[in-house]
This record gives structure tokens, sequence and C-alpha cells, in this order.
């Protein structure tokens, strides 16, 4: 049962709306604004994927999104396993500094789950689990929009009655995004990938954001995760959001 809860989770960490950050930062003060409207913009009836793109990259932030240096996002997690209608109740703590990134996500004592990268090596607690890059799946690829041999195109044809574009990075990895047509953000996204051997296919629903510093991450979202013939869904919230906050090396540390 450990590895059917934990499997919707370790996927949590391209689930995020985050920018791919630079470097880590000095401390400054948090401009949070959770209740926020977002604001109207206006998208041309006939843009191109690359147009509504670009909107969609300002809507969460621009120039603050493409350049935040740290995003620091902890909360709790409801995991529900295939063939259930029980719930595990989880806390998570996601940071991001760079190509630098950890993830941890606790259950005790179901679950007990760490992955790190510190730029070079990448570690999992759970071995044998090998997931893409951070910033080739989820919104992280917005800020490569522009960026040589990522390639922004339409939809695919089952989502044909919505509003949005896909990306793809120059290892074949792609994000379905479906925007919302008011305010140019990403309202849903969805993801295929090889882990294992297996296809999985994960969706990520943003029922709400926060405006962190003129970035907008989510606060709260569900998962629908498919891995084979096993099917998983989880509901995420967070507490803690902060940009551009300092971040010690010894966070990145693999252990031993």
């Amino acid at each position: 049962m450990k590895k059917i809860y934990i499997l919707p989770l370790v996927f949590l960490l391209s689930a995020v709306c985050v920018a791919s950050a630079q470097q880590p930062g000095d401390a400054s003060k948090q401009d949070a604004k959770a209740d926020k409207a977002p604001a109207a913009v206006t998208i041309k009836a006939n843009a191109t994927p690359l147009e509504l793109a670009k909107t969609t990259l300002a809507a969460h932030g621009g120039e603050k999104f493409k350049n935040a240096k740290t995003i620091v996002v902890r909360g709790s997690a409801e995991l529900t396993a295939p063939n259930s209608a029980q719930t595990l109740p989880a806390a998570f703590a996601i940071i991001y500094a760079g190509d630098r990134y950890r993830f941890d996500i606790q259950a005790p004592p179901v679950v007990n789950f760490q992955q790190i990268s510190n730029g070079d090596q990448t570690y999992s607690s759970m071995r044998g689990l090998s997931l893409p890059p951070l910033n080739r799946v989820g919104p992280a690829v917005l800020v490569n929009i522009e960026t040589k041999d990522f390639v922004v195109s339409a939809l695919p044809e089952k989502f044909k009655k919505k509003k949005g574009f896909r990306v793809t990075s120059p290892e074949g990895y792609y994000t379905d995004f479906i925007i919302d047509e008011k305010t140019a953000l990403v309202k849903e996204y969805e993801s295929s990938y090889e882990v294992s051997g297996q296809l999985v296919t994960t969706a990520v629903a943003v029922d709400k954001y926060r405006d962190v510093q003129g970035v907008l991450i989510n606060e709260k979202f569900s998962q629908r995760l498919e891995f084979g013939q096993i099917t998983s869904y989880a509901s995420f919230k967070a507490k803690e959001i902060t940009v551009n906050t300092e971040v010690k090396d010894d966070v990145f540390k693999i252990p031993n």
C-alpha cells in the first residue's frame, strides 16, 4: 500500500506552478496577496499558440516568474488510493533554487519520502524511481517558451473545445496547458511520460492561486495520476508560500 500512496506524491514535483528559478538570494519581505482577484486580460480569438503562451506567462508574473531565485511551498495533502474511498492525510514541502530542489512528503507511518537534487546528483528515498527533469514538464516549462528547441504548438484534438497550447521540451516531454479565457491563468495541465518502462499520465486542476511578490503560485489544486492500470487521486493545499527567501545550501545535501 505504501507505493500506491506515494506514487502520486512524487509527481507533485511537477505539479506546483512555479518558475525554474536561478540562484538563492537574500531574505526579503513577502508580499502575499492570497485573496487578490486575478486581473482580466484580452485574448485574441485567433491568437497563435505562442501568443497564448506569452500571455499566460505574463499572467503568472512574467519576468518575476522567470527570475524568481527561490520558491518554498509547504502545506497539506489528502491522498486517495485506487479503488478506495479512504484518504490519507499528509504534509509536504517543496523547495526550489535554480536547478536544485528538495521534496519531502510525510504521513507517518505509511509515507516518509524525500527527493533531493543538488544540481548535479539526484537522490530518491524510493529506489528505482526516475522522474523527468523539473524544467521539462509542468508549468516550469513556461519560462522556456521562447528558448531554442522548446516547441509551442496547438493542443491535441481531444482538447479542441478548450483554450490553450502545448509546450514540448527538446527531449520530447510535453505539457498541455488549458487556460482561463478571462485571466489567462493555467486552470488545468496534463503531461504523459515513461517512468520505469510504464506510461504515466498526470493531470492537474488548479482551484486557487496565491500572489506572492507578483508571482502566481498554486495554492489549492487536485491531481489525477494514471500509472498503467492504476489511477490515484490527491488534493493539495499550500499553507506557506515564499519567494526569494534565503535557502541554506545544506538543504540540498545528498544523504550518504
